[in-house]
């Protein structure tokens, strides 16, 4: 009997252990980094932290449902032109920005959906990359971003001017230093909100989409109602990041959608680890921190980053298909009983 209780109490530990750890990263995000970072620190790791939940939205398509999106970077720039036009054209809060940014990137990552319900694999990344590309054509033709103000946001040029207004931030988070933190706990609500999906029964139904399709219908499972349940949660989440990056930008006339983005961030989600909302933070420090500790802080060109990611990529294919959020324990812990071993032979030795 003592036996059959064990399982239920080592679960309520594990339980426990993951939402411990999980506020303690919050507590340090929130507060100890804050009070020692600043300045570009603050605006790279506010960058970092959308990009997480930007591969958030990967690593529930890919790792949970088994669906290979190479658009989550168009969808971003898509939350970050909506929040821009409607920033410019209606007076509206920021928490309802976020939200009916979040809900038209939606709707638009449903429709681009439909047409991948058939598809999976080589050529569901392929029309979804095909679709990153057009993003990029039609904002480019826009001009975007483009000054002035109202929906269409055209200036009497047609183009950006030291006038043209930038959006606004909540009212109580104007800083760098307030805006990262409503940045964070933002992006915190929008890994719950994925985590939920996950534990609950649409997680049940990506996990039987993914393992078999046929065995997941004759489950009783249906399979065209949770595959665009999936891409409406990542493009809900993504629109809200592009939200967050167009006010953290301002007036977003810096900002570059490069289709190949989409494929740095598949590869770095990957590297992190698909099969772990934690590997989606892992690959918003490979996207965003990393070029600017290259760039800004050792002076090293961020292009050799490509080669890293190239490296890491391999390595995971071929040895660590979990990527480093299952692998580096491991590794941590071969090494420690490594060490331990290593320190009792010397004791040995001594004796």
């Amino acid at each position: 009997m003592l036996k059959l209780d064990a399982g239920p109490a080592l679960m309520a530990r594990g339980v426990i252990g993951r939402s411990g750890a999980i506020v303690a990263f919050l507590g340090v995000a929130l507060f100890v980094v804050p009070a020692v970072l600043g300045g570009d620190w603050i605006k790279t790791l506010t960058a970092v932290a959308i990009y997480a939940v930007v591969a958030a939205g990967l690593v529930t398509l890919y790792g949970r449902v088994g669906m290979i999106s190479l658009g989550q970077i168009a969808l971003l720039a898509i939350g970050t032109w909506t929040a821009t036009r409607i920033s410019f054209a209606a007076g509206l809060p920021f928490p309802v920005l976020l939200l009916v940014t979040g809900a038209i990137t939606c709707v638009v990552g449903v429709i681009v959906g439909l047409p991948a319900l058939r598809l999976s694999g080589l050529y569901l990344a392929l029309l979804t990359l095909i679709i990153a590309a057009a993003t990029k054509v039609f904002l480019d033709k826009l001009d975007f971003p483009n000054g002035g103000g109202g929906f269409t946001g055209r200036s009497a040029t047609g183009a950006l001017t030291t006038e043209t207004p930038a959006i606004r931030r909540p009212s109580w988070a104007h800083g760098d230093v307030p805006y990262y933190r409503y940045t964070v706990i933002v992006c915190a609500l929008m890994f719950l909100l994925a985590l939920v999906h996950v534990s609950l029964k649409p997680g049940r139904a990506w996990a039987a989409i993914r393992e078999s399709e046929p065995a997941a219908i004759a489950a009783g499972v249906n399979i065209t109602l949770y595959k665009m349940w999936a891409f409406a949660l990542a493009s809900f989440v993504t629109g809200v990041a592009g939200c967050l990056l167009a006010a953290e930008v301002g007036v977003p006339r810096a900002i570059t959608f490069q289709t190949q983005d989409s494929l740095i961030l598949a590869a770095t989600a990957l590297i992190g680890g698909i099969y772990s909302l934690w590997g989606a933070v892992i690959a918003g420090i490979f996207n965003q921190l990393f070029p600017f500790l290259f760039q800004a802080q050792w002076g090293i060109s961020s292009n050799y980053l490509l080669i890293i990611f190239g490296a890491g990529l391999l390595q995971v294919l071929l040895t660590a298909p979990g990527g480093l959020v299952q692998q580096f324990p491991k590794d941590m812990a071969n090494l420690g009983r490594l060490v331990w071993r290593g320190v009792g032979a010397l004791r040995e030795l001594r004796s």
